[in-house]
Parts: structure tokens; C-alpha cells; sequence
């Protein structure tokens, strides 16, 4: 019997292994493929290259923090709305106020939307799936009455250069605020106390609990984390694209939780790898870029994304069978 255990226990050690890279195999295959298969259509061109890690710059940071909601057990519906938000109140002080007052407002956004999502599903005993989705409707209708569904243009140009449109050398802005997230991220998910406690509490909350740590404490800041990542995604957006509207990430989030996923972040607890959520934000982006140059219509793109998405979660979270 102790021999059967250390035999199950050894196959799901060299699964879990396994699991992790699917995600980097993925980003390979995918990119492999778009090589020969557009290889005179622009894909591997520097300038096609530099664009999709633009466009990816902003989901790969919302899933960094997603990820540590997910692997603590809690799961944030709302960044969608958040990233509007944060992008029309940034772009709205920048009329009036200094750089430094519009930033620190749309931060305070995403702090705000987190506070409110922590304390509501951990005063109320509240699952955060439903906080986070009535939020979406309560965060999404303040961004549309803030302007009167009105774009508003951000005309500050050292604003656009540092968060969205600069470039350092042959280095997109947005491509070292990745970096620097990723490095924040991947320090405090793995090398501090506190990474410890997010998958500690998501793994088994009632164990963490026992164990001293204080689990309302981390749902809360996990959450702060999430929600604070998509107003610094909304920053981004306006910066990039001088301006901000009521419609920016509406279609973010299934594509952020798609990427922490596929990176190998469990959506049970527990699980997670920051630097795996960038990666899979690539392979999403890629892919997209790779589907729109190989001109298929809206609908296939739709179809293919998904049935590759389907195939990419399947092979790294898929559980064995009991025996």
C-alpha cells in the first residue's frame, strides 16, 4: 500500500511538472506555425513583434494579478469595468490636476473597487464571483455617467509617453511596465510571506485559518491586487491611446482569466505561476494577431480561439482519473 501511495504520489509530481510547461509548448507551437504559415505576410517582422507585445502589455498585468486572486480562491469579475473606470477618471483630472494627482486617482479606483469587493465577500460571506459581478454593473454604470458616454481625449504628452506611447530605445514603454509588474509580481508570489499565505488560503482555507494566518486579511488584499491591476490597465489604455472611453476592457476579462489559466494558475486555489499568466497572455496574443493576419472572418477567429483555449486548459489543469 506504501508503495502504491509513493507511485501516485510520484506520477502526480511528474504530471504536475509536466502541466507547467504546456503553456511554454503552447507559446512555441503557436508561433511556429504562424512562422510558416505567414512567413511572408509580416508575422515575424520586429514591427509586428513589438505590436503584439504592446497590445499584450495590458492583459498580461491584469492576469499577474488575477492570479493571485484565483490562487487564494477568490476570482474578480470586475476588472473589465475597473479598467474604464480608472481610464476616465485619470484622463478626466488630467484636465485640471497634475500628473502625479491624475495617477494617484486612478489608482485610488482600483483600491477602491478591490475594498469594496474584499470587505463584501469577506464581511458578508458573500462568494466573490457573485461581489464581483454585481460590481461590473455598479463600476461599468459609474464610468458611462462620469463622461455621459463621452470619450475623453489625453492630451498630456508626458502622461502618453510614460504610460502607453514612449518608447526607451527600441523598447516599447508599455513592454518595460510588463517587465517590471512581472518582476514585482513573480518576488512577492514566490519569495515573501505573503505568496505563502495566498496559496496557503486558497488551498485550504480552514487549515491556513488553524495555522495562524489571516485569511479575511489575504481574500482582501488579493482582491485589492486584482482590482488595483486593472486600473493600472486602464492607465495604460488611456496612455496608449491618448484618450479613454466608458467601452475600454469590456472585452478583457474572459481573455485575462483565459491567460492565468492556461499559465497553469488553478481556478480551485492553491496553484498558481505569475510568470506563467505573462506567458499565456503571449500565447493569446499571438494568436490573435496570428488569426486576424491569416484574414479570417470575426466568426472563425471566435471558433478557433476558443477550441485552442479548450485544448490548452485541458492538457494543464486537467485532473487524473481516481483509481
Amino acid at each position: 500500500m506504501v508503495s502504491l501511495a509513493l507511485t501516485s504520489d510520484r506520477g502526480a509530481n511528474v504530471r504536475e511538472r509536466l502541466s507547467s510547461f504546456v503553456v511554454y509548448a503552447s507559446l512555441v507551437l503557436i508561433t511556429l506555425f504562424f512562422s510558416i504559415t505567414l512567413g511572408n505576410d509580416g508575422f515575424l517582422t520586429s514591427a509586428n513583434l513589438l505590436n503584439i507585445l504592446r497590445q499584450t502589455a495590458m492583459v498580461s498585468i491584469m492576469a499577474i494579478g488575477v492570479t493571485f486572486a484565483l490562487s487564494a480562491g477568490e476570482i474578480d469579475l470586475s476588472i473589465g469595468a475597473t479598467v474604464a473606470l480608472s481610464a476616465l477618471v485619470v484622463a478626466e483630472t488630467l484636465r485640471t490636476q497634475s500628473l502625479i494627482v491624475a495617477v494617484a486617482a486612478g489608482l485610488a479606483v482600483g483600491i477602491a473597487v478591490g475594498l469594496v469587493n474584499g470587505l463584501l465577500t469577506t464581511k458578508l460571506r458573500i462568494p466573490s464571483f457573485l461581489v464581483t459581478l454585481g460590481m461590473t454593473g455598479v463600476v461599468a454604470g459609474i464610468a458611462r455617467n462620469l463622461t455621459d458616454l463621452q470619450a475623453v481625449a489625453v492630451t498630456n504628452e508626458t502622461y502618453n509617453f510614460v504610460f502607453g506611447s514612449g518608447d526607451i530605445g527600441p523598447i516599447p514603454i508599455l513592454v518595460v511596465w510588463t517587465l517590471v509588474i512581472l518582476l514585482v509580481g513573480h518576488l512577492v508570489y514566490r519569495k515573501f510571506a505573503f505568496g505563502r499565505r495566498v496559496l496557503a488560503t486558497g488551498g485550504n482555507r480552514v487549515a491556513a485559518r488553524h495555522s495562524g494566518i489571516n485569511t479575511d486579511r489575504v481574500r482582501i488584499a488579493v482582491l485589492v491586487i486584482s482590482a488595483s491591476s486593472a486600473a493600472l490597465a486602464g492607465m495604460l489604455y488611456a496612455g496608449r491611446l491618448h484618450g479613454a472611453r466608458y467601452t475600454l476592457g469590456e472585452a478583457d476579462l474572459l481573455t485575462v482569466i483565459a491567460a492565468a489559466i492556461i499559465g497553469g494558475t488553478s481556478l480551485f486555489g492553491g496553484k498558481g505561476s505569475v510568470v506563467g499568466a505573462v506567458v499565456g497572455s503571449l500565447v493569446m496574443g499571438v494568436l490573435n494577431n496570428g488569426l486576424i493576419l491569416m484574414g479570417l472572418s470575426v466568426n472563425a477567429q471566435m471558433i478557433a480561439r476558443g477550441l485552442i483555449i479548450i485544448a490548452a486548459v485541458a492538457l494543464s489543469l486537467r485532473e487524473p482519473k481516481e483509481a
